[in-house]
């Protein structure tokens, strides 16, 4: 197939170009960075941002099938900011995909376009949107992601959307990295009482997955407009999940303990706070931060077994072996 993976120079979306050239499709990707990594490689790299259509339009001309994952990622800032890549960029896909013919449009989503704060036990996807949201990024992901499934079907354009939870591996530029960055700072700590149960993703599950859903992607198919959780498909303890990570790590382990009221009202002064100041950085606890430490979140993915055959295929041990290993450099 000729493919096009917005957002390919991402973590994730590394991932599935790898998959892909080694299977043997033509890749092309779409990205704010030069990605001069994967020169000799094979892959058609397109320096571009997704809000551009002129430059969506040009680039999505001669492809079959596009993996939509670039998306703006966080806890805090305007919504405008993630309106625009979030919602726009997505709808200059879909109509580029819906004007120059293209068979098949993959959508990277989130669990969290159906979170309301709520515990989250065993969720499966007749789950449905709440009716307010407290962060721009949910929010403007269940927005693209109901636009998308909507248009399955018009000019010939299949959809479906994937929402996978927690993405981690070797490489991640976004989990990980800020778990660091809160233990050296001493600012990690236990939202709640620490028995809250989550979901997880290896990342190279997260990519296969894609794949599988795009190869069952076909007229008449039940994968056609719908969603799709995506996790290891065992939950595991937050906190002694984040634990065990920064103790193999020779890191502070989160001790203290913080209630989850007590966070909720700190997030919400913290980010009415830098809203006055107009501050764009993100602040150490959100509201929305607090109510994810705290409770328990994790989703069925029996859907795409049945729809598609997922099944996670790198346990939650060898994953977590191969992470330390590219952190140390091994």
């Amino acid at each position: 197939m000729k493919v096009l993976v917005t957002g390919g120079g991402g973590f994730l979306g590394r991932y599935i170009v790898r998959d892909l050239v080694l299977r043997g499709d033509e890749v092309t990707i779409l990205g704010r960075s030069d990605n001069i990594e994967f020169k000799g490689q094979g892959v058609k790299v397109v320096k571009g941002d997704i809000r551009d259509i002129n430059v969506v339009n040009n680039t999505v001309a001669n492809v079959d099938v596009v993996f939509h994952v670039a998306s703006k990622v966080g806890i805090f800032g305007p919504l405008k900011d993630y309106y625009e890549t979030n919602v726009t960029g997505t709808r200059n896909i879909l109509q580029a995909c819906q004007r120059n013919g293209v068979s098949k449009l993959i959508y990277t989503s989130s669990p969290s376009v159906v979170f309301d704060g709520l515990g989250h036990k065993e969720l499966d996807e007749s789950a449905s949107y709440p009716e307010r949201y407290i962060a721009s990024y949910p929010l403007t992901k269940a927005i693209a992601e109901r636009e998308l499934l909507a248009a399955n079907g018009v000019d010939g354009l299949l959809t479906c959307s994937l929402r996978p939870h927690l993405i981690w591996g070797p490489g991640d530029t976004n989990l990980i990295p800020r778990l660091i960055e809160k233990a050296d700072s001493g600012r990690l700590m236990i939202v709640g009482d620490g028995n809250n149960m989550i979901d997880t993703t290896y990342v190279e599950n997260a990519a296969m997955a894609h794949l599988q859903a795009c190869d069952a992607l076909k007229a008449g198919s039940p994968v056609c407009g719908s969603a799709y959780f995506i996790t290891q498909g065992k939950p595991t303890n937050c906190w002694d999940w984040i634990n065990y990570i920064l103790r193999r790590l020779g890191k502070p382990q989160a001790t203290k303990k913080v209630p989850y009221k007590v966070a909720y009202f700190f997030g919400a002064v913290l980010e009415a706070t830098y809203n006055v100041l107009g501050r764009s950085s993100e602040p150490p606890m959100t509201r929305f931060l607090a109510q994810q430490l705290s409770t328990s979140h994790y989703f069925s993915i029996n859907k795409a077994r049945k729809h598609f055959g997922y099944n996670p295929t790198i346990g939650l041990n060898e994953g977590l072996e191969k992470l330390f290993a590219d952190i140390k450099g091994v």
